[in-house]
C-alpha cells in the first residue's frame, strides 16, 4: 500500500537531536491535540454538559464533532510556505518552494484552505448527495474555531495558491479523508442539518475556542508528546500513543478540587466573633439554581469582602461554580486581597485537596507574597512552551498559598486557577480582541466573578464591565459586585447587562433605593435593605479650608498636638510642591513623608511599607506622634490606613467618601494607640474631615477652581459635579450610612445635574461629551460576541492593542539606570527583577523632555542594553548621571526639570 502524502510534512520541530528526532510529523501532532481535546471534553465534566445544553446536543456528540475538528486544526501547516521554514530536517520531507514566502500565519492559511479547496473536495466526494454536501458547509464555523487556536480568529480572504502547491492540497485532503474515517465512521450528522445549531454555536464558540487553545498548548508539550518521524497507521497512533499520552498530560495538570459545603462563618473566618448584618445576609439568603447577580452596597468596614466570600462558597457548594476570580481596580488592591485570601481559600475545598491560588496582573512578579508561593519549573526543551508539572513543597503549603507552575507562568492562564486574584483588566481582556481572550473567558466560565470597588471605574471601563457581565452570565457564571458608593444609574446598567446574558427581562429597581442595600437577581426578593455594624455608624463633621495657609496652619497645629495628619492632593505636582512648602515652613523632615505614583517600584514599595508601619492598623502613639503624610490618590483605596486628621483636595463625592474612610478608621485611645476590646469607642473625639476647596456659591464662574485648584480641574474636569459635591458638604457634616445614598445621588442623578450653575454648564457639558466619547470608544473596542468567534467580531489586527483603560495622556515605562564600571546597571539594588524594580511610569510629555537630556555617549549603550535585556525591550531607559540626577531621588520621586525656573 502506497504511503500517504501527508507523512512528508512536519508539524513540530526543534533545533537538535540530543533528545531524539528533530521533528514530529504533522498528522501525529494533529492527533496529539485531538487526543487532548478528547480528554478535555469528557462528558462527565460540568463545562462540557453546560456547552452541550446550550447547543442542544448530547455531550458525546459535541465531543465527537469537536475532536474531529481539532484533528484538522493545523491544516495550514500543509502550506509549502510553512514547510519551507525548515529545510534542514530530512530529505523525506517536501522540498521548499522559494517563490512561496510564509507571510500569513498557518492558522489563517488552514481555514482558507478549508473554505477554498477542502470543503468543496469533500462535498464532491459525496457523489452529489446534497444533504451530505450540506454537512460540510455547516462545519465551516467549527473549523473557524479550531483553526483560530493561536488566540485569535483566522482571516478568510487569502489566496491559497500563494502558499500551497497542488501536492499540498492533495496531502491535506488525504489527511481529512483519513480523519473522517478515524473519527466520523458512526457519527450522527443529523444535528448539523439544523440551521439553528449554527446560531446557537455563536455564543458558545468563544469557550470552544478557549478549549482549542488549551488543547493545542498541551498537545504541543514534547515532555508529554515525544516526537515521531516515522510513518505509522493513524488508528494505531491514535489508540496506542495519542490517547495514552494525552491522558498522562491531563493527569499532570492540577486536579479540580472538590468544593466543601459552607458550615459557618467561624470555619472560614475564625477572627469573626459576630457576623455583621451583611454577613448574616450572605449566610441566610436563599440561592437559586441558575446564574445570579449580587450587588452588595455598604459602608467601609461593614465586612463586604467576607460576605462576598461566604456567598461565593455557597454558590460553589450548589454546583454553580468551581472557583472564584476576585477583580480589583489596581495592582496594589489586588496584592492586598491576595494577602487576605492566602489564609482562607483552601477552606473552600475539602481538606485533602490542593487548590491553586494565582495572582494575575501586569506586575505580579514584584509581589513578594506571590513569588514566595510559586516554584517556577524549568522547561527542559526549547519547544516546550507550556509547563504541565505540579511542583510541591510540603513545608511551603502550611505557610503560603499553593500555586502551580503551569498556571503561574502566564497571565493568560492565570484565570484557569481555582482561585484567582488580580486587576479587573485581566478579566476585561476576555471581552476585547486581545490574543487568547477566549482562554480568559473559558477560565472565568465556572467561576464566581467577584468585583470589588465597582464605583472606581470610568465610563469606558464601565461599558466594558457591562459587556463582561453579559458574557459571563451567558456562559452560566455568577457575579458578586461590591461598592460603598454606587450611583443608581450604574446599578441599573449592571443589572440590565447581566439579565441580557441570561435572556431575561431585568427587574424594576426602586429609586431612590435604601442604603445599605443588597440587590440579588434573579430572586424572589430582588432588593433587601440591610443594617450595618454599629462601629461604622458615625457622623463626620466637614470643615472647608479656603486657602493653603489655612491648610498649613491645620497641619502644623495637628503635628504640634502630637497627632498624625494626611493631606490628599489630586496631582503629583501639587503633592511635591506642598511637601516642599511644608519643609520650608519648618515641619521637620523626619516627621514629613511624601507618597505618590512616580517612584521607582523599589522606592514605592519601601514607602508603602513605611506608610503602613506609621499609619496602619498596628501603629502606636510612638509611630504616629506628629507625623505628616502628603499623598495622592495612592492612599485612597486598598491600604489599611488610619489618620487622626484628614485633609483632602476637592474631588467627586464618591472619592471623598473613600478618603474619609481613612479618617479614624480604627478604634484608638486619645494618644492613637489601638483598642481592640469589643464595644470600645474611639477616644480621639468627633472625626473632622477638612476639605480644601473654594466656596461653592451661586455666583461662581468658569474659573471657579483657578488658579489654586487648576490641577483638580485637570484631573476631574466635570466642574458641575465638583460644585455639587462642595455644596452638599457645606452643611457641615454627614452621617454614615444614613446620608450615603443622598450624597451620591445628590451629585450623579439627573435631577442634581439640573442644579449646576449656568456658568459651569459649558465645562460640565464638555466633560459629559468626553464621557460619551469614552462609551463610544468602548462600544467600538468591545468584541461583538453575538457574531461568534470570527474575524469580523472585533479589531483583530496583529498590531492592535486595545486598551482596558483610557488615559488622558499616554504613559511610558522608564527603567532608571546607574552607570558604574563602564556599564549601565539597574537603579534598584535587588536580587530579583532588578530592572522591573527600577521602573517608574511617566507621562509621555515628561519622558520626552527628560530623554533630550540623556548624554550622547550613553545613547548607544542604552540601545545595546535593550538588545541584551529582553525585559527592557518595550521599556525606555534613563541613566542617572551627574547631568541627570536632579530628575529623580528616593525621597521625592521623579521630578520635572525646573532648573532655571522660579
Amino acid at each position: 500500500m502506497a504511503q500517504a502524502l501527508y507523512y512528508r510534512y512536519w508539524g513540530k520541530a526543534r533545533p537538535d537531536k540530543e533528545n531524539g528526532p528533530t521533528y514530529h510529523l504533522l498528522p501525529y501532532h494533529c492527533l496529539d491535540v485531538a487526543a487532548v481535546g478528547w480528554q478535555l471534553l469528557s462528558p462527565d465534566k460540568p463545562t462540557v454538559n453546560q456547552l452541550a445544553a446550550q447547543l442542544q446536543v448530547k455531550p458525546e456528540w459535541l465531543r465527537s464533532c469537536f475532536v474531529f475538528c481539532l484533528a484538522l486544526h493545523d491544516l495550514g501547516k500543509f502550506a509549502r510556505a510553512f514547510q519551507g521554514q525548515r529545510q534542514d530536517l530530512s530529505d523525506d520531507l517536501v522540498k521548499a518552494n522559494p517563490r512561496m514566502t510564509y507571510s500569513e500565519r498557518h492558522d489563517s492559511l488552514g481555514f482558507c484552505l478549508w473554505l477554498d479547496a477542502l470543503q468543496g473536495k469533500w462535498a464532491d466526494s459525496l457523489q452529489n448527495n446534497k444533504a451530505n454536501a450540506l454537512e460540510t458547509a455547516r462545519l465551516e464555523p467549527w473549523l473557524e474555531i479550531v483553526t483560530g487556536h493561536h488566540g485569535m480568529p483566522p482571516k478568510k480572504a487569502l489566496r491559497v495558491q500563494n502558499f500551497f502547491e497542488a501536492e499540498d492540497e492533495q496531502a491535506a485532503f488525504s489527511f481529512v479523508q483519513d480523519a473522517i474515517a478515524l473519527f466520523l465512521s458512526d457519527f450522527d450528522f443529523q444535528p448539523l442539518f439544523d440551521r439553528a445549531l449554527t446560531k446557537r454555536l455563536k455564543p458558545v464558540s468563544w469557550q470552544l475556542a478557549g478549549i482549542a487553545v488549551l488543547a493545542d498548548w498541551l498537545g504541543s508539550n514534547q515532555d508529554c508528546f515525544g516526537y515521531c518521524d516515522k510513518p505509522k497507521d493513524l488508528m494505531a497512533y491514535w489508540q496506542e500513543t495519542a490517547l495514552v499520552k494525552a491522558g498522562k498530560a491531563i493527569a499532570a495538570l492540577p486536579e479540580t478540587p472538590t468544593v466543601s459545603a459552607f458550615e459557618n462563618i467561624e470555619s472560614l473566618f475564625p477572627f469573626i466573633r459576630q457576623p455583621t448584618p451583611l454577613q448574616h445576609y450572605a449566610i441566610t439568603e436563599p440561592l437559586t439554581d441558575q446564574p445570579q447577580l449580587f450587588i452588595l452596597e455598604d459602608v467601609t468596614g461593614a465586612g463586604k469582602t467576607e460576605a462576598a466570600l461566604i456567598l461565593s462558597q455557597r454558590l460553589m457548594a450548589q454546583s454553580l461554580a468551581d472557583g472564584v476570580y476576585v477583580a480589583l481596580p489596581t495592582m496594589a488592591t489586588a496584592n492586598a486581597m491576595y494577602r487576605r485570601l492566602r489564609n482562607v481559600y483552601r477552606k473552600f475545598y475539602q481538606a485533602d485537596n490542593q487548590p491553586s491560588l494565582v495572582l494575575a496582573h501586569g506586575a505580579r512578579e514584584l509581589s513578594q507574597e506571590f513569588q514566595d508561593s510559586v516554584i517556577l519549573a524549568q522547561q527542559s526543551q526549547p519547544d516546550s512552551d507550556y509547563l504541565t508539572g505540579v511542583i510541591e513543597d510540603d513545608q511551603e503549603l502550611s505557610a503560603t498559598a499553593y500555586c502551580n507552575a503551569w498556571l503561574a507562568d502566564s497571565r493568560k492562564k492565570a484565570l484557569l486557577a481555582d482561585i484567582g486574584v488580580g486587576t479587573l483588566d485581566q478579566a476585561l481582556l476576555a471581552v476585547l480582541p486581545a490574543r487568547h481572550q477566549s482562554l480568559r473567558l473559558l477560565g472565568l466560565g465556572r467561576k464566581v466573578l467577584l468585583i470589588d470597588e465597582v464605583h472606581a471605574y470610568d465610563n469606558y471601563m464601565q461599558k466594558l464591565l457591562a459587556a463582561l457581565l453579559e458574557a459571563h452570565a451567558r456562559q452560566g457564571g455568577c457575579v458578586i459586585l461590591l461598592s460603598a458608593t454606587l450611583p443608581q444609574s450604574m446599578r441599573e446598567t449592571l443589572v440590565r447587562a447581566f439579565h441580557s446574558g441570561i435572556d431575561q427581562q431585568p427587574p424594576s429597581l426602586s429609586n431612590p433605593a435604601n442604603y445599605p442595600l443588597v440587590t440579588h437577581t434573579p430572586a424572589e426578593v430582588v432588593e433587601q435593605a440591610i443594617d450595618t455594624r454599629t462601629e461604622v455608624k458615625r457622623t463626620v463633621k466637614v470643615q472647608r479650608l479656603s486657602d493653603q495657609n489655612e491648610v498649613f496652619a491645620k497641619i502644623r497645629q495637628t503635628a504640634d498636638d502630637g497627632q498624625c495628619v494626611c493631606w490628599i492632593r489630586n496631582t503629583v505636582k501639587a503633592a511635591r510642591q506642598s511637601f516642599q512648602d511644608l519643609l520650608d515652613n519648618g515641619i521637620p523632615a523626619d516627621q514629613l513623608s511624601l507618597f505618590h505614583s512616580r517612584f521607582a517600584m523599589i522606592d514605592r514599595q519601601a514607602i508603602e511599607n513605611r506608610t503602613l508601619e506609621i499609619f496602619g492598623d498596628s501603629s502606636t502613639h510612638a509611630h504616629r506622634k506628629g507625623r505628616v503624610l502628603i499623598a495622592t490618590q495612592v492612599v485612597e483605596q486598598s491600604l489599611d490606613l488610619d489618620f487622626d486628621i484628614m485633609i483632602s483636595d476637592l474631588a467627586p463625592i464618591d472619592l471623598l467618601i473613600q478618603r474619609a474612610g481613612r479618617l479614624r478608621r480604627h478604634i484608638r485611645d486619645a494618644q492613637g494607640n489601638r483598642l481592640r476590646e469589643s464595644g470600645t469607642e474611639d477616644r480621639r473625639g468627633p472625626p473632622v474631615f477638612y476639605l480644601y476647596s473654594p466656596e461653592p456659591n451661586e455666583a461662581v464662574d468658569a474659573g471657579w477652581l483657578k488658579p489654586d485648584h487648576a490641577g483638580t480641574q485637570a484631573v476631574y474636569p466635570h466642574l458641575g459635579q465638583l460644585w455639587l459635591t462642595a455644596r452638599l458638604l457645606e452643611c457641615g457634616q454627614f452621617t454614615m450610612p444614613v446620608d450615603a445614598r443622598a450624597l451620591i445621588e445628590g451629585v450623579y442623578s439627573a435631577e442634581a445635574q439640573d442644579q449646576i450653575p449656568e456658568t459651569l454648564q459649558d465645562a460640565s457639558v464638555d466633560a459629559e461629551s468626553k464621557a460619551m466619547v469614552q462609551k463610544s470608544m468602548a462600544d467600538l473596542n468591545v468584541l461583538k460576541l453575538n457574531k461568534g468567534y470570527t474575524w469580523s467580531s472585533g479589531d483583530w489586527g496583529e498590531e492592535a492593542k486595545i486598551p482596558t483603560r483610557l488615559t488622558e495622556e499616554e504613559t511610558v515605562s522608564v527603567a532608571l539606570a546607574v552607570f558604574e564600571d563602564g556599564r549601565l546597571k539597574p537603579y534598584a539594588d535587588a536580587e530579583s527583577y532588578a530592572w522591573a524594580m527600577s521602573t517608574v511610569k511617566l507621562p509621555e510629555r515628561e519622558w520626552k523632555k527628560a530623554a533630550r537630556q540623556i548624554p550622547a555617549d550613553l545613547k548607544q549603550k542604552i540601545e545595546d542594553l535593550k538588545a541584551e535585556q529582553k525585559a527592557l525591550r518595550w521599556t525606555e531607559v534613563f541613566p542617572l548621571t551627574p547631568e541627570t540626577w536632579h530628575y529623580y531621588s528616593a525621597k521625592d520621586g521623579w521630578q520635572t526639570d525646573t532648573r532655571g525656573k522660579e
